[in-house]
């Protein structure tokens, strides 16, 4: 990089560190501010910021790889996770904001009762907040120090120092600025980033040795441009079109979208998606920020990548599998003029820094709100409990930093994630809409994944490759002894005492069939669309971004025709959502 790139990149670290002062008063007043912007962020703002938390440095190195290995109908790997998040937007957004509660953490005691809701608390709070947020937070510093790695040919070690450099910057922004801060900076480095992927897109498909679009398709066969996954087939080891046994297939997108907690994807919403959606000013703009977040996450974002990943395929044909995700950062490295390549190192770093002020944020508002003012410290002024919340902020990013050095694969740490959350997702839907789920429900589906997910390690230890439970199949298993431990353990229990329940249903009003007993009893009724509105919604919104996502895909690397139709269709849905919005309440 020349000089004017390194101005790029020095101009983007003043500018972030400019907004973390500017919000640092407003963060000092109280948690609620600290944590929710008090309350007052509109739709669009939390809807970037999500967006923006689940564009990490390790992304568009995880599309690439899929698309260099499977093909385009690689993202079906994650692109099954809609189903899971557009029942957040229309079944969970406004219960969510209705309760009130500072982290979703906090919801445990207010809908469980006694000493069991108490211990769930507090073991939850530094599960999640300390040790899962640091393996996410974990693998994104290691991707971030693969692409200095890659690109400027460093020895791991340096490139580490420069990521730990950026780690400690993002800490100390977001430790002043709280939430505010950390969703503006949000913003303005999700169109930087975005602004860097698109430049670089378009500049590797138009290069000579691609020769645009048209020499796109002209070079690639077409199961690689497929859309869709070949279910039912072997892989014959050529890049195509993703193929999945019938079983995978059942368990990515049958299973996985509701049984498994992964973080941006939490069936029932929750993590820092619910704390967004709880920091908007109402209702509406809760459920207009996570719609958002699901149209731009899965339909839009992706392209850019996914045109380089095709093109990768192309220009570095002997890179082993190993390495195919590299294949993005070589193209940033070979074809980025001047200034270009400081703009996408920039980038870079903010896809990384906005993922990282997200989870230092959400991280810490468990440890403080959830453990420390629970249990350790109560009735303390606020202005105490903010301080702590700085202080544990810059522990999270040092504790991040040890479990980076001993982490070695990405991969690996999303399977872990995603095997040991596999069937508490249930859990975290029914306990809005069943009176009967209660704290040893939770319990139970908290501890037995992570119980069997290390009993199914051992077992495959100790025996042949052809005869071990691999993911994704163990989904199967771990998710169905799950949900047997916590539906018998619910019924071998004590309910949730009365009073706990009835406060619950009257400040959430969720509704629903299996509440009757409670609505009887309170004498009120839900306060939300009908069960077949929302349904219809649901459905709705899934069709309008699958249809957008195959719309926008179609006109880039199929057919004008097939573009159109799937746009009519994304127009149809968008119809159908918008009129069960505009139903809902305020």
């Amino acid at each position: 990089m020349d000089l004017f790139d390194w101005i790029l990149v020095g101009i983007y670290f003043a500018g972030t560190a400019v907004v973390g002062f500017y919000f640092s008063k407003r963060a000092g007043r109280n948690t609620q501010e600290f944590f929710l912007g008090g309350r007052r962020m509109t739709w669009w703002l939390a809807g970037l910021s999500m967006v923006a938390t689940t564009f990490a440095a390790d992304t568009p190195l995880a599309v690439t790889e899929l698309v260099s290995t499977h093909g385009v109908s690689g993202n079906w790997l994650w692109w099954n996770m809609l189903i899971g998040g557009m029942l957040t937007v229309f079944f969970f957004a406004r219960l969510w904001h209705r309760s009130g509660v500072l982290t979703d953490l906090e919801l445990i005691e207010l809908r469980y009762s006694g000493a069991p809701a108490a211990v769930l608390r507090a073991f939850r709070s530094v599960y999640l907040g300390l040790f899962m947020n640091t393996v996410i937070m974990g693998w994104v510093n290691l991707a971030m120090a693969a692409v200095l790695e890659g690109f400027f040919g460093l020895p791991r070690s340096e490139a580490f120092l420069y990521t730990g450099l950026a780690l400690v910057l993002t800490a100390v922004y977001s430790s002043m600025s709280g939430l505010w801060g950390v969703a503006v900076t949000d913003a303005v480095q999700f169109l930087i980033a975005m602004t860097g992927c698109i430049v670089l897109a378009v500049l590797v498909v138009n290069a000579p040795q691609i020769g645009g679009l048209a020499g796109l398709r002209q070079a690639l066969p077409p199961e690689t441009l497929s859309i869709l996954p070949r279910i039912g087939s072997a892989s014959d080891g050529a890049v195509g079109v993703l193929s999945l046994s019938a079983g995978a297939f059942l368990a990515y997108v049958g299973v996985q979208w509701w049984a498994s907690w992964y973080p941006g994807a939490e069936p029932g919403g929750g993590g820092y998606v619910a704390q967004r959606m709880m920091s908007t000013r109402s209702e509406k703009d809760s459920v207009f920020a996570v719609l958002f977040f699901q149209i731009a996450h899965y339909a839009l974002r992706p392209w850019p990548w996914i045109l380089v990943g095709l093109a990768t395929i192309i220009l570095y044909p002997q890179l082993p599998a190993a390495e195919k995700k590299l294949g993005y950062i070589y193209a940033m490295r070979d074809f980025l003029p001047s200034g270009f390549r400081g703009l996408m190192i920039a980038a870079f770093f903010a896809a990384y820094m906005s993922t990282i002020a997200t989870h230092l944020n959400w991280g810490t508002s468990y440890i403080v709100n959830d453990f420390w003012r629970r249990f350790v410290q109560k009735g303390r002024e606020e202005k105490s409990y903010v301080r702590i919340s700085r202080i544990a902020t810059i522990g999270i990013m040092v504790l991040s930093m040890a479990v980076t050095s001993i982490m070695t694969s990405i991969s690996d740490a999303w399977i872990f994630i995603i095997e040991c959350g596999a069937g508490l997702g249930l859990v975290l839907i029914l306990r809005w809409y069943w009176w009967r789920v209660n704290a040893w429900s939770e319990i139970a589906a908290t501890l037995t994944p992570i119980i069997t997910y290390g009993a199914i390690a051992l077992y495959n230890a100790g025996n042949p490759e052809a005869a071990r439970i691999l993911f994704p199949n163990s989904l199967f298993l771990t998710a169905g002894i799950t949900t047997v431990v916590w539906i018998t353990l619910t019924f071998l229990t004590p309910a949730t005492e009365r009073s706990v329940l009835d406060a619950f249903y009257l400040k959430v009003r969720p509704g629903g069939p299996f509440w009757k007993p409670v609505e009887q009893r309170c004498g009120a009724g839900p306060s939300h669309a009908p069960f077949g509105r929302m349904l219809a919604a649901w459905v709705s919104g899934i069709l309008l971004v699958y249809s957008a996502l195959f719309s926008v895909g179609e006109f880039l690397i199929g057919t004008p025709g097939g573009g159109a139709a799937w746009a009519g269709v994304s127009l149809v849905s968008a119809f159908g959502v918008f009129f069960a919005v505009r139903s809902f309440d305020t």
